[in-house]
C-alpha cells in the first residue's frame, strides 16, 4: 500500500485518473494516493472493466464529458478482461491514454496489453513515487514502460525473428517512407525521451516534434507511443 503526504486543493489542471482494479484494498490506496498527490485527481474506481465501460458508454450516449484524462488498468479483472477492455476503451476514446498496472511481467502479457493499445505497463511493486512519476511521463507522452519492462520486451522482440510473423516481411526505413528527422524521432522514443527531451536533444520545437509523432505513427500503422516503439524494434527500424 502506499504512504500519503498532506492533501492539497485540486488545480484544474490536474491529470484525472480513473482506475479499474477488482482488489478492493489496493484499489482503495490508489484513490488514497491519486487524491492527496499534487497534480492528481482521483476521477473514479471500478471493479471491473463492465462497469467502466458502461460509464463511458453512458456519457457518450448522453453527450456528456467524461471527466478523465487517464486510465490505469488491471490485467486480471473478473469477467472481460484486462486487454480487451484496453481494445474497448480504444475505440470509444481513441486519445485517452490507458495504463496497465499489474503484477504480471511475462513477455506475453506485456507485449499482448501494448499491442492492444496500452500506452504504458508498469508494475504492482513500483513506489508511490515512481508510479506518479511514470504516469506524468506518459500523460506528457513520455516513456511508456519501467526499465524492468522495457527490458523484457526488448528481449522478446530480439528474440522474435525479423519481420515477426511468418509470412510478414521486415520493412526498412526506406520502404516505410520515413525522412532522416522522422527516424531521428523515433529512435529517440525508442531511448525512452519523453516529447520535450525529444525536442532539447535534435534542436526543435515541441509542436516540430508533436507533428513528426504524428506522421511516424501514420506511416508506421500505431496508435501511440508504445506500439511505434515495438514496431520499430521488431522491425530493426532504428
Amino acid at each position: 500500500m502506499f504512504i500519503l503526504g498532506l492533501a492539497l486543493l485540486p488545480n484544474p489542471m490536474d491529470l484525472n485518473v480513473a482506475v479499474i482494479e477488482d482488489d478492493p484494498r489496493y484499489r482503495q490506496s490508489l484513490e488514497a494516493l491519486l487524491g492527496y498527490a499534487p497534480g492528481f485527481r482521483f476521477a473514479g474506481s471500478y471493479g471491473s472493466a463492465e462497469a467502466a465501460l458502461d460509464e463511458v458508454n453512458k456519457n457518450l450516449h448522453w453527450g456528456q464529458e467524461l471527466e478523465w484524462s487517464m486510465v490505469i488498468m488491471d490485467l486480471n479483472l473478473p469477467g472481460m478482461s484486462g486487454t480487451e477492455a484496453i481494445k474497448r476503451l480504444k475505440q470509444l476514446l481513441p486519445h485517452m491514454p490507458v495504463v496497465v498496472l499489474t503484477v504480471f511481467e511475462e513477455p506475453t502479457t506485456i507485449l499482448e496489453a501494448i499491442t492492444s493499445g496500452a500506452d504504458g505497463y508498469l508494475l504492482k511493486k513500483t513506489t508511490a513515487s515512481e508510479l506518479l512519476s511514470q504516469l506524468r511521463m506518459i500523460a506528457c507522452g513520455g516513456a511508456p514502460l519501467t526499465s524492468g519492462v522495457a527490458r523484457t520486451v526488448l528481449n522478446l522482440l530480439r528474440d522474435t525473428p525479423k519481420g515477426g510473423e511468418v509470412g510478414q516481411p521486415s520493412l526498412s526505413p526506406d520502404r516505410l517512407d520515413l525522412t532522416e528527422r522522422e527516424q531521428a524521432v523515433l529512435q529517440a522514443l525508442v531511448r525512452g525521451l519523453s516529447y520535450k527531451q525529444v525536442a532539447n536533444h535534435l534542436g526543435i520545437s515541441l509542436d516540430t516534434v508533436r507533428t513528426h509523432i504524428r506522421a511516424v505513427y501514420k506511416k508506421l500503422q500505431v496508435h501511440n507511443v508504445a506500439e511505434a516503439v515495438a514496431r520499430a524494434i521488431r522491425e530493426k527500424l532504428v
